[in-house]
């Protein structure tokens, strides 16, 4: 029934759908198999893209040639761009989306594709040949060859769901667990964990009282994610703000006996930053409440998603707790909340190509791998589908390191620190995030994914506009000058301080309380400069004035960082025999064979002086 493919992909959610989707563009023919086509794409907690870090994450998938923000983008309801009041480096951009047409817009895109193929079956194991993977075997037999595969199983692995003493198999709400692939792993020598997350109820919105809620609306002037040409928002959903109380906390613990969090029917551990109800006040018993977030499903449905209220707790428990919220007082449930755990495997059993050590041509992406969020999971899926493609055409990996890009830092702290609980992208985990902002993902990454074959002649054509405009726009700021006598009365009404001699533009901009809008007050010139150009050029050329030194600062650190990179060791390296190595140095660069010593400075456990050893024996 099959031919060979280049890759086969198990698995459609986020991470499979974006390491099909790249995997295709790039010239693979590709099988996509899923155990249920009718659920692509499928946003199986919060409706909702991007975030603090994780909105990065979605810019730079766009600007390699990703798909998720595109998505987002045709099919969001709501934008917000987080953290404006702190400096660019932490604007994060969130939406909310349509949930249905989220998955309904992936899987036309993925229809699209002509190298793309698709088939519905759940896949319980491995074809392994010479510590190769060389396809896949389904539940009903069927061997289909490839010469890589990508597993992107989500909390389907083993998964099974927990409702208060309730519990059954599932990958999620109304679907089956897939089973038969852990044990395969395992006994190819794989290690395996559990881990668990969990979703709040569903409710009715015509049973809620809005007027005892905060509104919070979408920003005024709407952004996108995506680089290119995608529709602009005319139109948003609100969200709204409640708050728990003592009596909501009250009723809740009665069902704390019950809680399989608590009674130990749970093992896998959850995710440290976005706890279960049941967890937050019991972990936070100082508090007296928790905020609440009324999130649309969508723009036709009166499904509301209540965030903040994860639950794992009896039914009944989370129905009279629920009613005890303001505005919740009458509110009709679709559906409680669970927790789910699932197998994982830890990734330190892989390469920075996301390939696994153990089996050539295999891949894992996704919460496979100990992560959490969709944003995660896609970023993984399109390096896993990158260079699955690459491998399948005998070409060189693609690896993005720490200081080019967020998706640089997820991969590289998976591989080299591990995790035990689901991980989750933040800002703070980059150490070079000045860099890494949302408005220049396109600059940084869209070259590097063309050079690839993946981003498209046009992406690289937007981008050299972009950079060109900005450079005109940041020496016209140095070129351009104001009197005192014609600046004075607007610094003064801007709390500014006065000049005394003329000064160009370019310095008056350094200070932080006035941007570049405002500049155009003072200089009719910048105004005519401006008044055709795209927002976001005239934003990259305001931040690299405001930025420069803090932007110069880390790029020197980089480069720094970059000579360790370059410096690399054998993979069969015996480190053994470099007794003044500490013992859990040895151990941990056993275990993950670094590739460089860059890699090898960031693996929990090796501390500077095993760097300066390893240095010495290598005549560094």
């Amino acid at each position: 029934m099959f031919e060979k493919y280049d890759v086969i992909v198990v698995g459609a959610g986020h991470a499979g759908c974006e390491a099909a989707h790249a995997a295709a563009t790039m010239g693979s023919k590709v099988l996509l198999a899923t155990m249920n086509l009718q659920t692509i794409a499928q946003m199986s907690c919060n409706p909702a893209m991007g975030g603090v870090a994780k909105g990065q994450i979605v810019r730079e998938i766009d600007a390699l040639g990703g798909m998720s923000g595109i998505i987002s983008d045709k099919t969001m309801i709501q934008f917000r761009m987080l953290n404006r009041s702190k400096g660019p480096a932490m604007w994060s951009p969130r939406c909310q989306s349509d949930r249905f047409r989220f998955s309904e817009e992936w899987r036309w895109a993925l229809e699209a594709n002509t190298n793309i193929d698709f088939w519905q079956e759940m896949v319980t194991g491995l074809i392994i040949e010479d510590k190769r993977a060389i396809g896949v075997i389904t539940s009903l037999g069927l061997k289909i060859h490839a010469d890589t595969v990508v597993l992107t199983n989500g909390t389907f692995l083993n998964g099974l769901i927990h409702i208060g003493e309730k519990n059954f198999g599932g990958g999620r709400a109304g679907e089956r667990a897939s089973v038969g692939l852990t044990a395969d792993l395992e006994k190819l020598g794989f290690k395996s964990g559990r881990m668990k997350t969990g979703t709040p109820p569903r409710v009715d919105k015509r049973s809620i009282d809005f007027s005892k809620m905060e509104e919070q609306l979408g920003d005024e002037n709407p952004e996108k994610f995506s680089y290119t040409n995608t529709p602009s928002l005319k139109q948003q959903r609100s969200c709204w703000i409640s708050w728990t109380n003592q009596e909501v906390h009250d009723e809740l613990k009665k069902g704390f006996d019950k809680s399989p969090m608590f009674n130990g029917k749970i093992r896998g551990l959850g995710p440290r930053y976005c706890p279960s109800v049941e967890d937050k006040i019991n972990r936070f018993a100082d508090k007296d409440r928790h905020q609440i977030f009324l999130e649309p499903e969508g723009w036709d449905t009166v499904e509301m998603y209540v965030n903040g209220f994860s639950t794992s707790l009896p039914e009944d428990i989370q129905y009279n707790a629920i009613r005890k919220i303001p505005g919740f007082e009458n509110v009709k449930m679709f559906r409680p909340g669970y927790a789910i755990e699932y197998d994982y495997f830890p990734p330190t059993q892989l390469k920075l190509t996301l390939e696994t050590k153990l089996v050539e041509n295999l891949y894992f992406a996704g919460q496979i791998n100990g992560t959490t969020g969709y944003e995660e999971a896609a970023s993984q899926g399109l390096m896993a589908g990158i260079n699955a493609h690459l491998k399948s055409k005998k070409k060189d990996p693609f690896i993005l390191k720490r200081n080019e890009a967020y998706i640089g830092v997820l991969i590289d702290d998976l591989i080299n620190k591990g995790t035990d609980e689901p991980y989750r992208m933040f800002t703070s985990r980059a150490e070079f995030r000045t860099l890494l902002r949302q408005d220049n993902a396109d600059i940084r990454l869209t070259p590097k994914a063309h050079s690839i074959g993946l981003a498209s002649v046009e992406r690289l054509e937007r981008v050299k506009v972009k950079i060109e405009q900005s450079e005109e726009i940041y020496s016209s700021l140095q070129n351009m000058k104001v009197d005192p006598s014609e600046a004075n009365g607007f610094l003064e009404s801007n709390s500014s301080s006065s000049l005394r001699e003329r000064t160009t533009l370019y310095n008056l901009l350094k200070r932080p309380e006035l941007n570049i809008d405002q500049l155009r007050e003072v200089s009719p010139d910048l105004d005519s400069l401006l008044v055709s150009t795209d927002n976001e050029v005239i934003q990259q050329a305001e931040i690299k004035v405001k930025y420069e030194r803090y932007i110069e600062k880390e790029l020197q650190m980089a480069e720094k960082m970059n000579k360790l990179e370059n410096l690399s060791i054998n993979p069969d390296f015996d480190y053994e025999k470099l007794t003044s190595l500490s013992i859990e140095a040895r151990h941990k660069l056993k275990d993950i064979k670094p590739a460089t010593l860059g890699q090898a400075s960031r693996i929990s456990g090796v501390s500077p002086a095993d760097i300066s050893v390893l240095m010495v024996y290598l005549g560094r």
